[in-house]
């Protein structure tokens, strides 16, 4: 998939950077064959947005896709942020098992919120745009000893609201709605139609061999 984009333009070795050393977005822009290298973003995030957790995550997107671009101009750059929110209460990752257990046990027997901020760069051609998916996940009814049991396979502390959807969901997750990719960390069902409308743009950035 999206071969024809390094075929329009062949001194692109990979269709993108990807701001994040996400093992799980990796592995994802890997399963639909886009090509891209993976630079960490240093960028400052911010833990709190005035208009709620959806800007949230844009902005911090946008942070960390500006970020990478300053130090490869020319290149397509993609950031990306994922973050689980209830009621407008955010859930980043946390900072040791007891906040992990404090979270899921706020999550028990409710359904919240999982939204990825996306954002693609390229300082060079001028290109920068945002957006956000996101997906609702209901969790069952949770005690200490299920989750403690969650924890025997997942580990919780890099991940948003301590949890993983693609591992032993059904110990945890009653059901879920939306991109499941998109609970993973990167919404691919709006990633590829995305770079499919932007091969035009790709094909007038210069790059060097």
């Amino acid at each position: 998939m999206l071969n024809e984009i390094k075929k329009a333009n062949p001194k692109v070795p990979q269709l993108i950077i990807l701001a994040s050393s996400s093992p799980r977005r990796t592995a994802l822009l890997q399963e639909y064959d886009i090509d891209h290298e993976v630079a960490s973003s240093r960028a400052e995030e911010i833990s709190f947005h005035p208009d709620g957790p959806l800007a949230l995550v844009m902005e911090n997107a946008k942070r960390k896709a500006t970020e990478v671009a300053a130090r490869f101009p020319d290149r397509f750059v993609l950031g990306a942020d994922t973050i689980v929110s209830l009621e407008e209460k955010v859930f980043g990752k946390p900072t040791d098992i007891k906040n992990a257990e404090q979270m899921l046990m706020s999550l028990s027997g409710k359904t919240h919120l999982v939204s990825t901020g996306v954002c693609l760069l390229c300082k060079k051609s001028g290109y920068c745009e945002t957006k956000v998916e996101s997906s609702e996940v209901s969790f069952r009814e949770l005690s200490p000893e299920v989750i403690q049991n969650y924890f025997s396979f997942v580990n919780p502390l890099d991940k948003a609201g301590s949890y993983a959807l693609q591992t032993k969901p059904e110990l945890i997750v009653r059901n879920f709605s939306g991109s499941h990719s998109n609970v993973v960390g990167l919404p691919m069902e709006l990633m590829v139609q995305w770079l499919k409308q932007i091969v035009p743009k790709l094909e007038f950035v210069e790059h060097d061999q």
